[in-house]
């Protein structure tokens, strides 16, 4: 993992990948975007130690990305759902899917497709003007300084 200061580095993906970046975790959040809830079901689904996944769920908690509910009481469990910060990592999640769809799936194909639930149409992860509402491709985006850069230029 990164290092928790950033004395050169004022990044949104760096504080990102603090949360997101390790493996089990962004695996976790994609099992949790497939409806998996609970402890034993991430560990089937993933093959991870106790310990790790259990290091990994309180993290993704304690960030505010799963929240833990019980939903035995002897012997007490939990299910972890996403909460709403959480489900808006799934336009990141499926970005990355489609990313490895297009570049790394082998020849039988991508292993899951996304589909819209109501219509069944195929969903695109894609950048979106929020003025002209045109669909636009990465060479079309400039990044400025933002707030925090023009503070720390002052």
């Amino acid at each position: 993992m990164l290092g928790r200061t950033y004395e050169n580095q004022i990044c949104s993906i760096a504080r990102t990948l603090e949360v997101v970046g390790e493996r089990w975790s962004l695996l976790i959040i994609r099992d949790a975007f497939l409806g998996l809830k609970r402890f034993e079901e991430f560990r089937a689904s993933l093959g991870v130690a106790r310990n790790v996944l259990t290091e990994r769920l309180n993290r993704l908690v304690d960030e505010g990305i799963l929240e833990r509910a019980r939903y035995q009481e002897r012997p007490t469990r939990y299910e972890y759902r996403l909460t709403s910060k959480g489900g808006e990592l799934g336009t990141a999640v499926i970005a990355l899917l489609q990313w490895g769809d297009r570049h790394l799936a082998g020849e039988a194909g991508p292993p899951r497709l996304v589909e819209h639930a109501d219509c069944g149409g195929k969903v695109v992860a894609q950048l979106v003007c929020d003025k002209c509402g045109k669909a636009i491709g990465p060479h079309e985006v400039e990044l400025k300084p933002g707030p925090a850069l023009r503070e720390l230029a002052a």
